[in-house]
């Protein structure tokens, strides 16, 4: 299956889901009325063998269950976990913006997204092997690297977003260790037609719990502390920095606190805030942030040194 199908095969199951998330129970006939005036749709009606396998790549790639009661109408499944759920939004959410844009010239002009390249080219591919354990065979040209490496043989357990970037986990067969790979920095990918097993004792919902970012760390987490100004306490209360947060109020502060992996997108979290926030524990958290610092510091006074 090329890349131009499986997108269209994406966008065709998100496009069901959608429909049923927003209308509830729909008969064939219901659905088919709707599909017709789709930008999807050629116009004709989904033959029943069609969506008969559309509901069955649905369940095996996205996990949500698509029902069908005595009535003949189709439903979603109410009793979709939390982690099925938080991918079933962000579907809905990615087709709302792209449908309002290719179906209304006047609303396009007024939707202002951040690109993500990484999801434009190889992510169906990845979807596509994780919803059948198929393994993968890629080239990656990682920042850290003189040259590109070619001929990666992977398999995909589940993907992450972060930072508007896409990665995808899993174990790469070479080393027998888990890896995680940015799809932006991958040139060449391609399906090996060889399946692999997923680990029973792994699981994706859980793998980043005590993570900010993608950086893998086998080392334990910590109880971390940070102290906020009363402004700065306004954004962690409405977007909590990660879902461990519990709060302190104080007078003229708030301290958090949370427990996390010590890692390079924590730090660089933490110093994104700047003068709103300051590290209170471990000393180990604090000795990492006051490095970054130290240097920017310096490249600044050598900066300004030689502008005098």
């Amino acid at each position: 299956m090329d890349q131009n199908m499986a997108r269209d095969l994406i966008s065709r199951y998100v496009w069901i889901v959608d429909t049923l998330n927003r209308y509830g129970r729909l008969t064939r006939e219901d659905i088919d009325r709707l599909w017709m005036r789709s930008h999807l749709s050629d116009g004709n009606p989904i033959p029943p063998r069609t969506f008969y396998h559309y509901r069955r790549a649905i369940e095996e790639n996205f996990h949500i269950d698509i029902l069908c009661n005595r009535n003949g109408e189709y439903y979603i499944d109410p009793g979709e976990d939390d982690s099925n759920r938080v991918l079933t939004n962000w579907l809905l959410d990615s087709y709302a913006v792209n449908s309002a844009m290719k179906e209304s010239h006047a609303a396009s002009g007024r939707v202002l997204v951040e690109d993500v390249p990484s999801a434009r080219e190889f992510l169906p591919t990845v979807l596509e092997a994780i919803g059948s354990s198929e393994k993968i065979v890629f080239t990656y040209a990682g920042f850290n690297r003189s040259r590109a490496e070619c001929d990666i043989l992977f398999h995909p357990y589940f993907v992450k977003r972060y930072k508007q970037r896409w990665y995808m986990v899993g174990l790469r067969e070479k080393t027998a260790d888990i890896r995680t790979y940015a799809l932006d920095r991958v040139k060449e990918m391609r399906l090996m037609s060889k399946n692999f097993t997923m680990p029973e004792d792994l699981d994706p919902s859980q793998f980043f719990d005590n993570i900010i970012g993608i950086t893998l760390s086998k080392a334990p987490p910590r109880i971390v502390k940070i102290r906020a100004t009363p402004q700065q306490a306004k954004y962690f209360r409405a977007l909590p920095l990660h879902h461990s947060q519990q709060e302190e109020i104080h007078d003229s502060y708030s301290i958090f606190t949370y427990r996390l992996k010590l890692n390079y997108e924590l730090v660089h979290e933490l110093l994104g805030y700047g003068a709103g926030v300051t590290v209170l524990a471990p000393k180990e958290l604090q000795v990492m942030v006051t490095d970054e610092l130290r240097q920017s510091m310096r490249q600044y006074e050598e900066l300004l040194t030689e502008t005098i």
